[in-house]
């Protein structure tokens, strides 16, 4: 494994590689409040096979840096979608398997819909994970509401502050709520918790949670990718979804009405006892899915 830099029009993007230089490119995408670490034993075995796996640092996390302190700190979905289009560019990736979950799967989801072209297949943990913005403001269920207490904190500048000073107690804690089954260690929090000190981390994170509702403008520079998205694009390349069956944040529905999003070969799979950080949680799963579709996609 490999540690690199790739700069993007606004990033210095860290990633982590594995495999070959010439394997056909996979790349995997953490989710908020995780890091790279979520994939350490997903790489390697696709490494193994031959393809070269790329798993990139979030804009905000771990040693990924703005080149500007002009640039706004959005973490807004077209920022994501943006960044993993201009690494793909940057690093010459013509086309790739994307596998994502949370922030990521958002991102994965994103260069799917928008440039289907650039996408062989695609894992997307929950599935169709593009944010419907104009909707945003209707109420949900009181069980889906209290679950998204940490969304409404970060709307206040108290959230704003708790983020700041109590980083690590936060995140810590939406592992535990959204994981309820995963029995992780301190040791295992705590090769993820550096990258939550990223001096752009609060920024991005309180941008992100307070932009999905309307409370905070965008970046006027990817207000056309959030036009594209506003429609709730559909997504045509093959997909399989991964949804953790035991997911705290975002349970799996008993009936899938995703089918309309997808108009390319599309499957869920229902992993029991799995929460929220799928790759780090079930890694064989994720590797057996982004197999199988990696078998069946034409390079």
């Amino acid at each position: 494994m490999q540690h690199k830099i790739v700069r993007t029009d606004v990033l210095d993007l860290a990633y982590e590689e594995h495999g070959p230089a010439d394997g056909a490119a996979v790349l995997l995408l953490h989710g908020f409040p995780y890091d790279v670490r979520a994939y350490d034993e997903v790489a390697p075995a696709l490494a193994a096979d031959g393809y070269r796996v790329l798993v990139p640092y979030l804009r905000g996390y771990g040693p990924t840096r703005f080149l500007s302190g002009a640039t706004p700190r959005s973490g807004e979905q077209a920022a994501l979608g943006h960044d993993l289009h201009q690494m793909m560019d940057a690093l010459g990736i013509g086309r790739a398997t994307l596998a994502g979950y949370d922030w990521g799967g958002r991102a994965a989801c994103i260069v799917a819909a928008l440039w289907p072209d650039r996408v062989r297949g695609l894992l997307s943990c929950t599935g169709y994970n593009v944010q419907n913005i104009a909707t945003s403001g209707e109420p949900a269920s009181a069980a889906a509401e209290h679950r998204f207490w940490y969304q409404y904190y970060f709307h206040t500048e108290r959230g704003r502050a708790g983020l700041t000073r109590n980083r690590r107690d936060i995140c810590r804690l939406l592992w535990e709520l959204w994981s309820p089954e995963w029995t992780f260690d301190d040791a295992t929090f705590e090769r993820s918790a550096p990258s939550f000190d990223n001096p752009d981390f609060v920024e991005v994170v309180i941008q992100s949670y307070r932009h999905r509702y309307g409370y905070a403008a965008g970046d006027p520079a990817l207000a056309p990718i959030e036009a594209r998205l506003a429609p709730q694009p559909q997504i045509s390349v093959p997909t399989i979804n991964l949804h953790g069956g035991h997911d705290g944040v975002g349970p799996a529905p008993k009936v899938d009405r995703q089918g309309s999003h997808f108009t390319g070969p599309y499957e869920r799979r229902i992993l029991p006892g799995i929460g929220h950080n799928v790759p780090q949680e079930a890694p064989a799963a994720t590797v057996e899915a982004l197999r199988d579709l990696m078998r069946t996609t034409p390079t």
